[in-house]
């Protein structure tokens, strides 16, 4: 008998650096496993305001926001994250809400892999590229790149409906008791916190394939 395909619910940040690393990961995973994945968005800073009422001020959370950065650097699989590139930037450090609203936006067109692609590809325009991701027109430009119809997008990006959606994905990590990410959610019962290593992750994931009781990855 085939075994049923391991829904994954993968919860994470535009701006959040160990996502940044867990997400080749996963998509590895996916392809080895045939995983179900779906995404779903967790605001570390929602708006300008809450980012401020965190780290003290825009200019403080860029600096200790770097500062995870300089850690995922020592953890990553592929030397992506750049740094110092974006120390150098003028532009105030990003909040979460704008690169989750394009990820909810290119889904709308595009489904979950979509969702999937322009989520790595707003990631790599922040953390390699170091782009401006809190400018709209930067997530514009990113969904042409990939193929997403851009006046549609433009429209989507503003739409309350997509702020209800990131609304519901907040209530739903609530549920699941997450308060960081990333975190994966496994078959809607175990819960894998942070950027596990590749290895780590698979023998996890075999293990559920193979039905055995995964209770202790919570």
């Amino acid at each position: 008998m085939e075994r049923k395909r391991v829904r994954v619910d993968f919860f994470h940040d535009v701006v959040c650096s160990w996502c940044y690393v867990l997400s080749p990961r996963l998509r590895i995973l996916t392809e080895e496993l045939n995983l179900d994945v779906y995404h779903h968005s967790f605001a570390l800073s929602a708006t300008e305001v809450h980012m401020v009422q965190v780290f003290g001020s825009k200019a403080n959370a860029k600096k200790v926001i770097l500062g995870h950065w300089q850690e995922c650097v020592k953890v990553e699989d592929r030397k992506r994250i750049n740094v110092e590139g974006m120390r150098q930037q003028s532009f105030d450090y990003p909040f979460s809400m704008p690169g989750l609203l394009g990820c909810k936006a290119a889904e709308k067109q595009a489904g979950q892999q979509g969702h999937w692609d322009y989520f790595d590809a707003v990631q790599g325009t922040h953390l390699t590229d170091n782009r401006n991701i809190g400018d709209s027109e930067v997530l514009v430009d990113l969904a042409h790149e990939l193929g997403l119809d851009r006046a549609r997008f433009k429209l989507d990006l503003n739409s309350s409906a997509l702020r209800e959606e990131v609304e519901q994905d907040r209530l739903l990590a609530k549920d699941y008791g997450i308060n960081g990410v990333p975190c994966l959610v496994i078959n809607q019962g175990w819960v894998i916190s942070g950027a596990q290593p590749l290895d780590t992750l698979r023998h996890q994931l075999q293990q559920i394939h193979l039905g055995i009781n995964a209770e202790h990855f919570a």
